[in-house]
């Protein structure tokens, strides 16, 4: 389901036949849908809501919320945008999702409430309502452009493969902007952040992220020598230590630290652990991130000082993590914060140096014809599908403004 279509039917008001409840159990009365905002900042403002409080006395009672609300598809996509870093998305009332598959928090860690809309599922119907909206079915001119770019791989060109990596590095470079407005415009710290969130990879970035927000780099610094105490430090904030556990030699050394600096774990609930391979294991990884803090102070100075790939394979390398995983780290952390800070051409020739990643994205564009050869197309492409082709925005897509000109539907 495009994102757009919950947006309209959101504004349109479709979802009035339907009960709406809050994912905790709270009944929803919709008094106004608000303003819809078409620039940046939170999707709806204005919005009133009448929330009937459950297991209250009197029975029934209720209270209005007056604010902006924020419409994803999936709950998880709010961590993938970084709103829970961004301020401005701090008086959100509601989130209102078709998938609830997270638990939310706003910058100042306070959970926000969710409603998984409800609103007719009748396929005609919804149909009859892209029609309606002007949208276009995402999934069907998606099978449209591989049949064409089969024939013919050429349809995406270099130019517009450029086109999409600037458009992905400026991308970037905001959720960059994001984090320097968290860290007073602290560039060691806001990559301290950035490099945790990809340690943790696809599968707990947002828990490593946490954690190293909850940590602060400075208090790590005041221990960067000593491997024990900065592990210590790192596995006690992830919230996967039991701190209560004599035989754990970590556990007191956390507890005098947590003590000193009046520090605060995040909840374990946060990280995965089912079906992950022993080497992303979040322990494993935590005490990877430790050794590279150990091992190099100043890392986004160093970082800028060196444009060398095998230089900054060793910078980033510790034991244990592989090639392909230290080329991430410097897929979507070095070369992002060079092209923030300015280094722009640096990046650039960075990432076509580095070979293409090799994921599930990929290997689709690759059957497609499309050869991929460095990280800065594989880059590009991921953007395109990210932005264009998963998000069903074929209007704002080069490619298939082509396709349907050139090859019109007969």
């Amino acid at each position: 389901m495009p994102e757009i279509l919950l947006h309209y039917i959101w504004q349109r008001e479709i979802f009035r036949s339907f009960p709406q409840f809050t994912t905790d159990g709270r009944h929803l009365e919709v008094l106004s849908v608000g303003i819809h905002n078409t620039d940046a900042g939170p999707d709806f403002s204005s919005v009133h809501l009448r929330v009937t409080q459950p297991n209250t006395q009197p029975a029934g009672q209720t209270i209005d919320w007056i604010g902006n609300v924020e419409i994803h598809v999936h709950s998880s996509d709010w961590f993938k945008h970084r709103h829970h870093l961004d301020p401005a998305y701090d008086n959100i009332i509601l989130h209102i999702v078709r998938d609830a598959d997270k638990t939310i928090y706003n910058s100042k860690g306070e959970p926000i409430p969710q409603c998984v809309l409800q609103y007719p599922t009748d396929q005609d119907y919804l149909s009859r309502l892209i029609a309606d909206a002007h949208l276009m079915d995402s999934a069907y001119l998606t099978h449209r452009c591989a049949k064409l770019l089969l024939k013919d791989p050429s349809l995406i060109t270099i130019g517009w493969k450029q086109t999409m990596l600037t458009r992905r590095l400026t991308c970037k470079t905001h959720s960059i902007n994001r984090l320097l407005n968290i860290t007073t415009n602290s560039w060691e710290e806001a990559f301290y952040i950035s490099l945790a969130h990809y340690f943790g990879f696809h599968t707990n970035g947002i828990p490593f992220e946490q954690l190293a927000i909850n940590t602060p780099l400075s208090y790590l610094r005041k221990h960067r020598d000593n491997l024990f105490q900065l592990t210590a430090i790192l596995m006690g904030q992830s919230g996967l230590l039991d701190t209560n556990d004599p035989n754990e030699p970590l556990s007191k050394e956390y507890n005098f630290l947590k003590t000193k600096f009046a520090l605060t774990p995040i909840q374990p609930s946060m990280w995965k652990m089912g079906r992950i391979h022993p080497q992303n294991a979040p322990k494993t990884r935590i005490r990877q991130f430790a050794q590279m803090l150990h091992q190099s102070e100043f890392l986004f100075s160093k970082l800028l000082d060196n444009n060398d790939l095998d230089s900054l394979r060793t910078l980033f390398s510790v034991p244990g993590m592989g090639r392909d995983s230290v080329d991430i780290l410097i897929i979507n952390v070095a070369v992002p914060f060079k092209y923030a800070y300015g280094q722009k051409q640096e990046a650039l020739q960075l990432l076509s140096s580095i070979p293409a990643e090799n994921n599930r994205i990929i290997r689709q564009w690759r059957e497609l014809g499309q050869v991929v050869t460095s990280a800065a197309d594989s880059q590009a492409l991921i953007h395109l599908y990210q932005t264009c082709c998963q998000a069903g925005q074929c209007l704002n897509c080069d490619v298939a403004y082509q396709i349907f000109i050139q090859f019109p539907e007969k």
